[in-house]
């Protein structure tokens, strides 16, 4: 395996369903209506929690899911987000008149791609806990109480599959194909929904003056995500990398201001915190260049 070379053979097949209607108008349409989609199910679901918690703690619990501090708000934030896939899915349909399962790839081969490399992901979590270096810095802080963690474990990673997998069907399924449909410069149709990636997580509200370092944390994960998918031809390895980042980011250790209410552990410093995550950030790096080269080792590409 040559880390640096860019065999994307693979990648023709992938994107072979999206050359039916490869043009840019249909593509530009096919965003504003993902967009108009997602709001749309996004008050179908709010409706219902309205209609089955009552207005008082439906108005509670929308709030919460704007930042995720609480079990039910991160839940419902993960299902709203997961939405996402359903939208791009209808807009693959009649927009770009093909099946939704094409913005997965093969649909056998993507199944078999996401096993290997989640267990490659699986291994790698659990070397960086068990192996040296033991302190990473100032002590973690409980967020949670076991028994009540590992109870809700299930439900947290069913709602970090959907979310995380919908985000890359979106993203490096829907806008990545339908790029390179079109352009055949891979500056193209990776950079692009890299960029739309890192926009998304633009948030200076929260992250203050870390948002821009943030964001751009958000570009290279999306660069190297869109990397494996070509590589693979199919978004199975990249489902299983976003999947496992997220749920070291938001089931095992998550920050205390944001999207820890399924963590067992927190940060002792938010994400506004600019100088300690100064400090994070590049062992964050790190581990997602890591990720990607157990992936690509694990399909062997």
């Amino acid at each position: 395996m040559k880390v640096w070379s860019l065999n994307y053979r693979s990648h023709d097949l992938y994107v072979e369903p999206a050359r039916v209607h490869p043009e840019v108008w249909r593509l530009a349409l096919g965003l504003v209506l993902v967009a108009g989609f997602f709001l749309v199910l996004s008050q179908i679901l709010f409706g219902a929690l309205f209609g089955l918690m009552g207005p008082d703690i439906a108005s509670r619990v929308a709030l919460d899911a704007t930042s995720g501090q609480t079990t039910v708000g991160m839940l419902v934030l993960l299902g709203q987000l997961g939405l996402l896939a359903a939208a791009s899915a209808i807009v693959c349909v009649i927009v770009h008149k093909r099946g939704p399962s094409t913005l997965l790839g093969p649909s056998g081969l993507a199944l078999r791609q996401f096993i290997v490399v989640a267990a490659a992901m699986a291994l790698l979590t659990v070397a960086l806990i068990v192996l040296p270096p033991y302190n990473s810095g100032e002590p973690l802080q409980k967020n949670m109480n076991f028994g009540r963690w590992i109870l809700l474990l299930p439900f947290a990673l069913v709602a970090i599959l959907a979310q995380s997998g919908a985000e890359e069907i979106f993203f490096r399924g829907y806008i990545q194909q339908q790029l390179a449909a079109r352009f055949r410069s891979p500056l193209v149709w990776i950079l692009l929904p890299a960029g739309l990636f890192g926009l998304g997580h633009y948030l200076p509200d929260s992250a203050g003056s870390n948002a821009v370092t943030i964001a751009l944390w958000a570009v290279m994960f999306g660069i190297l995500m869109a990397d494996l998918t070509a590589r693979a031809g199919t978004l199975g390895p990249a489902i299983a990398v976003h999947f496992f980042n997220n749920v070291s980011a938001m089931v095992l250790v998550a920050t205390p201001d944001q999207m820890s209410g399924l963590a067992l552990y927190v940060l002792p410093f938010g994400v506004a915190d600019e100088a300690q995550m100064a400090e994070w950030l590049p062992v964050d790096f790190a581990y997602m260049f890591v990720s990607w080269l157990a992936a690509r080792f694990a399909i062997r590409a």
